[in-house]
Protein backbone atom coordinates (compact mmCIF):
# COMPACT_ATOMS: atom_id res chain seq x y z
CA UNK A 1 0.00 0.00 0.00
CA UNK A 2 3.22 2.00 -0.64
CA UNK A 3 1.81 3.78 -2.91
CA UNK A 4 -1.31 5.17 -1.24
CA UNK A 5 -1.70 8.15 0.29
CA UNK A 6 -5.28 7.49 2.24
CA UNK A 7 -6.50 3.50 2.80
CA UNK A 8 -9.72 2.79 4.48
CA UNK A 9 -11.50 0.02 5.00
CA UNK A 10 -14.67 -1.48 6.18
CA UNK A 11 -14.60 2.13 8.53
CA UNK A 12 -17.67 2.36 10.67
CA UNK A 13 -18.63 5.05 13.14
CA UNK A 14 -21.91 4.63 15.22
CA UNK A 15 -23.35 6.71 17.97
CA UNK A 16 -25.78 4.76 19.78
CA UNK A 17 -28.00 4.01 17.22
CA UNK A 18 -27.12 6.75 14.38
CA UNK A 19 -24.71 4.97 11.76
CA UNK A 20 -22.99 8.10 11.07
CA UNK A 21 -20.09 6.43 8.69
CA UNK A 22 -22.21 3.10 8.01
CA UNK A 23 -18.60 0.28 6.43
CA UNK A 24 -17.07 2.57 4.11
CA UNK A 25 -13.59 1.51 1.86
CA UNK A 26 -11.82 3.65 -0.15
CA UNK A 27 -8.24 4.11 -1.58
CA UNK A 28 -6.71 7.90 -2.20
CA UNK A 29 -3.34 7.88 -4.61
CA UNK A 30 -0.47 10.32 -3.38
CA UNK A 31 -0.86 13.29 -5.63
CA UNK A 32 -4.50 12.96 -6.16
CA UNK A 33 -7.83 15.29 -5.53
CA UNK A 34 -9.90 13.45 -3.87
CA UNK A 35 -13.43 15.00 -3.57
CA UNK A 36 -15.87 13.93 -0.98
CA UNK A 37 -19.68 15.06 -1.23
CA UNK A 38 -22.58 14.58 0.66
CA UNK A 39 -25.64 16.41 2.37
CA UNK A 40 -25.23 17.43 5.87
CA UNK A 41 -25.33 14.44 7.85
CA UNK A 42 -24.42 11.95 5.24
CA UNK A 43 -20.94 11.34 6.80
CA UNK A 44 -18.28 13.49 5.45
CA UNK A 45 -16.87 15.10 8.33
CA UNK A 46 -17.37 12.40 10.52
CA UNK A 47 -14.92 10.32 7.95
CA UNK A 48 -12.52 13.33 8.15
CA UNK A 49 -12.61 13.89 11.75
CA UNK A 50 -11.49 9.83 12.07
CA UNK A 51 -8.57 10.57 9.07
CA UNK A 52 -7.27 13.01 10.95
CA UNK A 53 -7.05 11.56 14.33
CA UNK A 54 -9.81 13.73 15.89
CA UNK A 55 -12.18 10.76 16.23
CA UNK A 56 -11.57 7.04 16.83
CA UNK A 57 -13.73 4.51 14.69
CA UNK A 58 -15.98 1.98 15.82
CA UNK A 59 -14.47 -0.96 13.47
CA UNK A 60 -12.21 -0.67 10.30
CA UNK A 61 -8.97 -0.10 9.11
CA UNK A 62 -7.54 3.28 8.62
CA UNK A 63 -4.10 3.89 7.12
CA UNK A 64 -2.80 7.75 6.60
CA UNK A 65 0.44 8.53 4.88
CA UNK A 66 1.48 4.71 5.16
CA UNK A 67 0.46 4.87 9.21
CA UNK A 68 -2.36 3.38 11.03
CA UNK A 69 -4.29 6.34 12.32
CA UNK A 70 -5.03 4.34 15.55
CA UNK A 71 -1.50 2.71 16.27
CA UNK A 72 1.09 5.91 15.17
CA UNK A 73 -1.08 8.91 15.64
CA UNK A 74 1.82 10.87 15.90
CA UNK A 75 3.32 10.11 12.86
CA UNK A 76 -0.34 10.90 10.67
CA UNK A 77 -0.30 14.33 12.22
CA UNK A 78 3.32 15.02 11.09
CA UNK A 79 2.06 14.38 8.14
CA UNK A 80 -1.26 16.13 7.45
CA UNK A 81 -2.51 19.47 7.38
CA UNK A 82 -6.38 20.07 8.44
CA UNK A 83 -8.84 22.88 7.23
CA UNK A 84 -11.77 21.94 9.36
CA UNK A 85 -15.40 22.66 8.86
CA UNK A 86 -14.71 25.18 12.33
CA UNK A 87 -11.58 27.77 12.16
CA UNK A 88 -8.94 26.39 14.32
CA UNK A 89 -7.79 30.04 15.70
CA UNK A 90 -7.30 31.95 18.97
CA UNK A 91 -9.11 35.35 18.27
CA UNK A 92 -6.88 37.00 20.66
CA UNK A 93 -3.88 36.67 19.12
CA UNK A 94 -3.26 38.28 15.37
CA UNK A 95 -2.77 36.25 12.55
CA UNK A 96 1.03 35.67 12.56
CA UNK A 97 1.28 34.88 16.28
CA UNK A 98 -1.44 31.79 15.23
CA UNK A 99 0.70 30.92 12.56
CA UNK A 100 3.78 31.22 14.21
CA UNK A 101 1.96 29.37 16.99
CA UNK A 102 1.02 26.01 15.30
CA UNK A 103 4.33 25.92 13.66
CA UNK A 104 6.26 25.83 16.56
CA UNK A 105 3.54 22.25 17.19
CA UNK A 106 5.40 20.97 14.21
CA UNK A 107 9.02 21.79 15.12
CA UNK A 108 9.36 24.40 13.04
CA UNK A 109 11.78 27.39 13.25
CA UNK A 110 10.34 31.07 13.54
CA UNK A 111 12.47 32.38 10.44
CA UNK A 112 11.15 29.24 8.13
CA UNK A 113 7.03 29.82 9.45
CA UNK A 114 7.52 33.64 8.53
CA UNK A 115 8.65 32.90 5.18
CA UNK A 116 6.27 30.39 4.17
CA UNK A 117 3.50 32.05 6.06
CA UNK A 118 4.75 35.19 4.21
CA UNK A 119 4.50 33.01 0.77
CA UNK A 120 0.68 31.94 1.46
CA UNK A 121 -0.66 35.43 3.13
CA UNK A 122 0.45 37.30 -0.03
CA UNK A 123 -0.71 35.07 -2.70
CA UNK A 124 -4.42 35.19 -0.30
CA UNK A 125 -3.67 38.96 -0.74
CA UNK A 126 -3.79 39.36 3.31
CA UNK A 127 -0.63 40.11 3.89
CA UNK A 128 -1.37 43.64 5.41
CA UNK A 129 -4.04 42.23 7.53
CA UNK A 130 -0.36 39.59 9.47
CA UNK A 131 -0.58 41.93 12.37
CA UNK A 132 -4.63 42.42 13.31
CA UNK A 133 -5.94 40.44 15.56
CA UNK A 134 -8.51 37.57 14.48
CA UNK A 135 -11.46 38.75 16.10
CA UNK A 136 -11.77 41.71 14.22
CA UNK A 137 -11.04 39.89 10.87
CA UNK A 138 -13.94 38.95 8.61
CA UNK A 139 -14.85 35.20 7.95
CA UNK A 140 -13.46 35.36 4.89
CA UNK A 141 -10.51 36.89 5.91
CA UNK A 142 -10.40 33.64 8.93
CA UNK A 143 -10.88 31.24 6.49
CA UNK A 144 -7.91 32.50 4.22
CA UNK A 145 -5.87 32.44 7.84
CA UNK A 146 -6.87 29.05 8.76
CA UNK A 147 -6.20 27.85 5.25
CA UNK A 148 -2.65 29.16 5.37
CA UNK A 149 -2.33 27.44 9.22
CA UNK A 150 -2.86 24.52 7.98
CA UNK A 151 -0.24 24.77 4.44
CA UNK A 152 2.47 26.55 6.46
CA UNK A 153 4.05 22.83 7.93
CA UNK A 154 4.59 21.80 4.32
CA UNK A 155 2.46 18.75 5.05
CA UNK A 156 1.90 16.10 2.20
CA UNK A 157 -1.03 15.52 3.04
CA UNK A 158 -3.85 18.10 2.84
CA UNK A 159 -7.97 17.94 4.43
CA UNK A 160 -9.68 20.62 3.28
CA UNK A 161 -13.78 20.84 4.65
CA UNK A 162 -15.63 22.86 2.88
CA UNK A 163 -12.61 25.70 2.70
CA UNK A 164 -14.17 28.39 0.43
CA UNK A 165 -16.83 28.46 3.23
CA UNK A 166 -18.39 32.21 3.60
CA UNK A 167 -15.59 33.52 0.88
CA UNK A 168 -16.36 35.96 -2.23
CA UNK A 169 -16.31 34.86 -5.85
CA UNK A 170 -12.84 35.91 -6.02
CA UNK A 171 -11.02 34.83 -3.52
CA UNK A 172 -13.15 30.88 -3.88
CA UNK A 173 -11.91 30.96 -7.64
CA UNK A 174 -8.14 31.97 -5.92
CA UNK A 175 -8.48 29.12 -3.15
CA UNK A 176 -9.54 26.68 -5.98
CA UNK A 177 -6.68 27.59 -8.19
CA UNK A 178 -4.20 27.20 -5.76
CA UNK A 179 -5.91 23.44 -4.88
CA UNK A 180 -4.87 22.67 -8.24
CA UNK A 181 -1.53 24.14 -7.48
CA UNK A 182 -1.08 22.08 -5.01
CA UNK A 183 -2.10 18.98 -6.69
CA UNK A 184 0.06 19.74 -9.57
CA UNK A 185 3.07 19.92 -6.89
CA UNK A 186 2.05 15.97 -5.76
CA UNK A 187 0.37 17.09 -2.57
CA UNK A 188 -2.35 14.81 -1.95
CA UNK A 189 -5.93 17.04 -1.24
CA UNK A 190 -9.16 15.40 0.34
CA UNK A 191 -11.98 18.18 -0.35
CA UNK A 192 -15.02 18.24 1.00
CA UNK A 193 -17.63 20.87 -0.87
CA UNK A 194 -21.32 21.50 -1.54
CA UNK A 195 -20.32 23.77 -4.37
CA UNK A 196 -20.39 20.83 -7.10
CA UNK A 197 -19.17 23.78 -9.84
CA UNK A 198 -16.13 23.84 -7.91
CA UNK A 199 -15.73 20.10 -8.09
CA UNK A 200 -16.18 19.56 -11.90
CA UNK A 201 -13.72 23.38 -12.47
CA UNK A 202 -11.19 21.74 -10.20
CA UNK A 203 -10.94 17.94 -12.24
CA UNK A 204 -10.52 15.95 -9.45
CA UNK A 205 -8.83 12.33 -9.68
CA UNK A 206 -11.80 10.77 -8.04
CA UNK A 207 -15.46 11.72 -6.67
CA UNK A 208 -17.02 9.46 -4.20
CA UNK A 209 -20.59 10.77 -3.45
CA UNK A 210 -22.13 9.99 0.34
CA UNK A 211 -25.93 8.98 1.84
CA UNK A 212 -26.79 8.17 4.92
CA UNK A 213 -23.41 7.11 6.30
CA UNK A 214 -22.45 5.05 2.77
CA UNK A 215 -20.57 5.92 -0.45
CA UNK A 216 -23.22 5.18 -3.28
CA UNK A 217 -21.24 6.00 -5.98
CA UNK A 218 -17.66 6.71 -6.69
CA UNK A 219 -15.05 7.34 -9.52
CA UNK A 220 -13.80 9.57 -11.95
CA UNK A 221 -16.08 12.56 -12.89
CA UNK A 222 -16.81 10.78 -16.33
CA UNK A 223 -17.24 6.98 -14.85
CA UNK A 224 -20.29 8.38 -12.52
CA UNK A 225 -21.71 10.91 -15.19
CA UNK A 226 -21.82 7.41 -17.78
CA UNK A 227 -23.19 4.96 -14.84
CA UNK A 228 -26.24 7.59 -14.14
CA UNK A 229 -26.53 8.69 -17.61
CA UNK A 230 -30.21 7.44 -18.78
CA UNK A 231 -30.18 8.73 -21.75
CA UNK A 232 -28.16 10.56 -24.05
CA UNK A 233 -28.71 14.83 -24.87
CA UNK A 234 -27.57 16.20 -28.62
CA UNK A 235 -27.46 19.76 -29.45
CA UNK A 236 -28.11 20.09 -33.31
CA UNK A 237 -28.22 22.50 -36.04
CA UNK A 238 -29.65 20.70 -39.09
CA UNK A 239 -31.27 22.45 -42.47
CA UNK A 240 -34.29 22.01 -41.48
CA UNK A 241 -37.03 21.39 -38.43
CA UNK A 242 -36.91 17.48 -37.24
CA UNK A 243 -39.92 15.77 -36.44
CA UNK A 244 -40.04 12.02 -35.48
CA UNK A 245 -42.50 9.27 -34.49
CA UNK A 246 -40.18 6.97 -32.26
CA UNK A 247 -41.37 7.28 -28.42
CA UNK A 248 -37.38 6.68 -27.66
CA UNK A 249 -36.97 10.57 -29.29
CA UNK A 250 -38.02 13.04 -27.44
CA UNK A 251 -37.19 16.92 -28.83
CA UNK A 252 -36.73 19.17 -26.09
CA UNK A 253 -36.29 22.39 -27.37
CA UNK A 254 -36.34 23.64 -31.03
CA UNK A 255 -35.86 26.49 -33.20
CA UNK A 256 -34.60 27.98 -36.45
CA UNK A 257 -32.96 25.16 -37.39
CA UNK A 258 -31.41 24.33 -33.63
CA UNK A 259 -32.81 21.55 -31.52
CA UNK A 260 -32.21 19.95 -28.54
CA UNK A 261 -32.67 16.39 -28.29
CA UNK A 262 -32.64 13.46 -26.08
CA UNK A 263 -32.26 10.01 -27.38
CA UNK A 264 -32.05 6.54 -25.97
CA UNK A 265 -29.82 5.03 -28.76
CA UNK A 266 -27.85 7.72 -30.12
CA UNK A 267 -26.82 5.04 -33.36
CA UNK A 268 -30.43 4.58 -34.30
CA UNK A 269 -30.92 8.27 -34.06
CA UNK A 270 -28.19 8.82 -36.38
CA UNK A 271 -29.45 6.51 -38.50
CA UNK A 272 -32.50 8.08 -38.94
CA UNK A 273 -31.34 11.73 -39.50
CA UNK A 274 -29.48 9.99 -42.75
CA UNK A 275 -31.79 8.57 -44.05
CA UNK A 276 -34.22 11.12 -44.42
CA UNK A 277 -31.55 13.11 -45.40
CA UNK A 278 -31.32 15.70 -43.45
CA UNK A 279 -27.96 18.12 -42.71
CA UNK A 280 -26.07 18.37 -40.15
CA UNK A 281 -24.10 21.20 -39.56
CA UNK A 282 -22.98 21.09 -35.83
CA UNK A 283 -23.91 18.60 -33.26
CA UNK A 284 -22.94 18.19 -29.95
CA UNK A 285 -23.30 15.78 -26.86
CA UNK A 286 -24.21 16.83 -23.48
CA UNK A 287 -23.20 15.41 -20.16
CA UNK A 288 -25.17 15.18 -17.67
CA UNK A 289 -23.94 17.71 -14.79
CA UNK A 290 -22.60 16.33 -11.39
CA UNK A 291 -24.83 18.58 -10.30
CA UNK A 292 -27.86 16.66 -11.62
CA UNK A 293 -26.26 13.19 -10.28
CA UNK A 294 -25.98 14.53 -6.98
CA UNK A 295 -29.07 15.86 -6.20
CA UNK A 296 -31.13 12.97 -7.63
CA UNK A 297 -28.88 10.30 -5.19
CA UNK A 298 -29.41 13.21 -2.18
CA UNK A 299 -32.73 12.88 -2.26
CA UNK A 300 -32.93 9.07 -2.70
CA UNK A 301 -34.28 8.96 -6.61
CA UNK A 302 -31.70 6.57 -7.34
CA UNK A 303 -31.61 4.05 -4.87
CA UNK A 304 -33.05 1.56 -6.98
CA UNK A 305 -29.95 1.21 -9.34
CA UNK A 306 -27.08 2.89 -7.41
CA UNK A 307 -23.87 0.61 -7.62
CA UNK A 308 -20.70 2.17 -6.50
CA UNK A 309 -18.47 2.99 -9.71
CA UNK A 310 -15.65 0.80 -10.34
CA UNK A 311 -12.17 2.23 -10.68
Amino acid sequence: MEDKAIVVKNLKKYFKDVKAVDDISFEVGYGQLFALLGQNGAGKSTTIRILTNLAVPTSGYVEVAGYNVLKNPTEVRKNIGLVAEKVILYNDLTAMENIKFFGRLYGMKDPEIYDRAEKFLKLFDIWDFKDMLISKMSTGMKQKINLARALVPDPKIIFLDEPTLGLDPVSTKHIRDFIVQLREEGRTIVYTTHVLHDVELMNVDKVAIMRKGKIVAMGTLNEIRKHFKKAEIVEIETDRTLSFNDPKIKILEQEDGYAKVEVEDLNQFMSYLTKANIKVRSFKSLEPSLEDIYVEISEGKLDAEIETVKE
